[in-house]
């Protein structure tokens, strides 16, 4: 039977990298940025591995909810602007919250698109 174990990343010794404090500061950035430790990240990049950035799918899903709202707002809207039957019943205050039904709803998409987009520390 064959004794030796596999050496582990954690038993083996680590290897330095110097850098400038503002070179630290992006690769720490950069590792944040997909979501891997700093270790992993420069592991995968000094591996050839690609590295790809995540995305908050959590925000993701709120765009595509917010999205749908913007949608049956428009469809309200369009509505009310074609003189349909259905919309009849709908007067301008009806109409001038929608209006700003959807602004608020576009508001909140830009805040979501700043959150995935941009890290919480450039907030």
């Amino acid at each position: 039977m064959d004794d030796q174990k596999e050496p582990t990343r954690k038993g083996s010794p680590p290897v330095k990298v110097y850098c400038l404090p503002r070179e630290r500061q992006e690769l720490e950035r950069q590792a944040e940025a997909v979501g891997l430790s700093m270790s992993s990240f420069l592991l995968n990049v000094g591996l050839g591995y690609q590295v790809t950035q995540i995305l908050d799918n959590k925000r993701v899903e709120d765009l595509a909810k917010i999205n749908g709202d913007l949608g049956r707002l428009g469809g309200l809207l369009k509505l009310w602007l074609t003189d349909d039957v259905r919309a009849s019943q709908y007067g301008e205050s009806m109409i001038r919250a929608l209006l700003n039904r959807i602004q608020t709803n576009q508001e909140l998409i830009r805040e979501v698109m700043r959150e995935v987009v941009m890290p919480k520390a450039k907030r």
